[in-house]
């Protein structure tokens, strides 16, 4: 494990018993939002719960704030002490989608202040190529009444204000985790506009991972991503996506490269194009 972030599918398998691990699946597929619930009910690892990114992991959607706003701090606190998650549970993230959905969770978890959370290195596919412990049939059902309260958040938000008023103070850096054809504004296969907030860097996320889809070496990825930032400092770099996930899977790869301290935009660009008195750019 890389400081309370990744974990291997064999270090997983020696703890999946452990009384203070909790694992959750939290596959995910955009075009098909019942499409996860299925793959866990069809085969999960054995023990795992299963938290929907749609229902559970983002708030209520206004028009105005994103495809996937953050939940309510209080509400996601009370869930994840109702599935069993108490201070110092060890929670284990794992999806089939290059660790997005699961760097999402670990960054979810950080904000209400819990800071025992990692990423299944390789996910569900990592450990189904390794042939460890499988099960297949539905979630089990959080206990009624976590009675949790979130602590102190380990991460920050930056809202689009903040990201509208950096346009002329220049304080941090946008890095965009969208594919580059997206962030050029050539294509836009979600949402409905295409384009990039102006000034945004481009790292694609998928950059973060090898060909077995496994995260690059701590030192691979710190050059890597040092080579986009410049002489930026990571504290004054806010990830952004189209939604706020793959922009997690961006700030979690800096973690394990030990450039701590990057923000999230959480609403990003479908949040950002809802106003449209807001500037964008292509190219």
């Amino acid at each position: 494990m890389t400081s309370m972030t990744l974990m291997s599918v064999s270090q997983l398998a020696g703890r999946l018993n452990d009384a203070d691990v909790r694992v959750f699946d939290v596959r995910h597929d955009l075009g098909d939002f019942a499409a996860g619930r299925r793959q866990f009910e069809a085969s999960h690892i054995a023990g795992a719960r299963f938290l929907d990114n749609e229902r559970e992991l983002a708030g209520a959607h206004t028009g105005r704030n994103g495809r996937h706003p953050l939940p309510d701090r209080a509400a996601l606190a009370d869930l994840m002490a109702a599935h069993g998650v108490g201070p110092d549970t060890l929670v284990v993230g794992y999806d089939a989608s290059g660790g997005q959905y699961a760097a999402h969770l670990w960054w979810l978890l950080r904000w209400i202040g819990h800071d025992r959370a990692t990423v299944l290195d390789g996910g569900w596919q990592a450990w189904t190529a390794a042939g460890l412990p499988v099960e297949s049939g539905p979630a089990p059902a959080p206990a009624s009444g976590g009675g949790a309260s979130p602590r102190p958040s380990l991460v920050e938000a930056v809202d689009a204000a903040a990201v509208l008023a950096n346009l002329r103070t220049k304080d941090f850096t946008v890095v965009d985790a969208r594919a580059a054809a997206r962030y050029r504004g050539e294509v836009e296969p979600i949402d409905p506009e295409a384009g990039r907030i102006p000034g945004a860097l481009n790292r694609p996320y998928t950059d973060n991972l090898d060909a077995d889809g496994r995260f690059k070496s701590p030192a691979q990825l710190r050059q890597e991503f040092q080579a986009v930032l410049g002489d930026r400092t990571p504290s004054s770099i806010v990830h952004q996506c189209g939604s706020g996930i793959t922009a997690s899977a961006n700030l979690f790869a800096m973690e394990v490269a030990g450039l701590s301290g990057s923000r999230l935009y959480p609403g990003s660009w479908s949040e950002w194009i809802s106003d449209p008195s807001r500037p964008r750019e292509k190219g």
